[in-house]
């Protein structure tokens, strides 16, 4: 399904766009809010400020099945200039630059899950995920736990160790009665 959404053209129009609002926010009158209308009035306006601060500083993006989040404009710029010239230099540079902002991209990832502490399980999130099997990771005794009978014992033994052993009774009498 494809969808439209607004973004920032680049990090430079989203700089523009976080100060044009800041200086709206700024002129604001807020000297004469003396009733609901002027105050409508005032909310109104900042909300057309906005509006025309998003517009002016944003563009429209298809997201296809295709879109990559690591994708940015110095990634469109090369593929450009390959489409334009189809040379084996510019395909070799329009590769690189992919390989170097992927990179960038997942190591940015990766140090911002490092940095929150979150634990590698955050990774999962914009990684595939796969399911992996429950009785792989179990080991009992160096071997590995491979069907429904050797699982079924091996919780059998650790839940029911004190099976078998004598218990003394009279440790019971030695508790307060409450």
């Amino acid at each position: 399904m494809n969808t439209k959404i607004s973004l920032p053209k680049s990090s430079k129009q989203e700089e523009k766009f976080i100060k044009e609002v800041i200086s709206v926010f700024k002129l604001l009158d807020i000297t004469n809010l003396r009733n609901c209308k002027s105050l409508e009035q005032t909310v109104d306006s900042l909300a057309t400020s906005i509006k025309q601060a998003w517009k002016s500083n944003t563009r429209r993006v298809k997201i296809t099945k295709h879109s990559k989040i690591w994708w940015n404009d110095e990634c469109r710029r090369s593929l450009n200039i390959y489409r334009e010239s189809r040379s084996l230099e510019d395909w070799k540079s329009f590769k690189n630059i992919v390989k170097v902002t992927k990179r960038a991209f997942f190591d940015s990832k990766i140090q911002e899950v490092t940095n929150k502490s979150c634990g590698p399980w955050k990774l999962m999130n914009w990684v595939n995920k796969h399911k992996l099997p429950a009785m792989e990771a179990i080991n009992y005794d160096n071997q590995p736990c491979l069907s429904l009978d050797s699982l079924w014992n091996i919780f059998c033994s650790f839940f029911n160790t004190a099976l078998h052993r004598q218990v003394d009774i009279n440790i019971l009498d030695e508790i307060e009665n409450k």
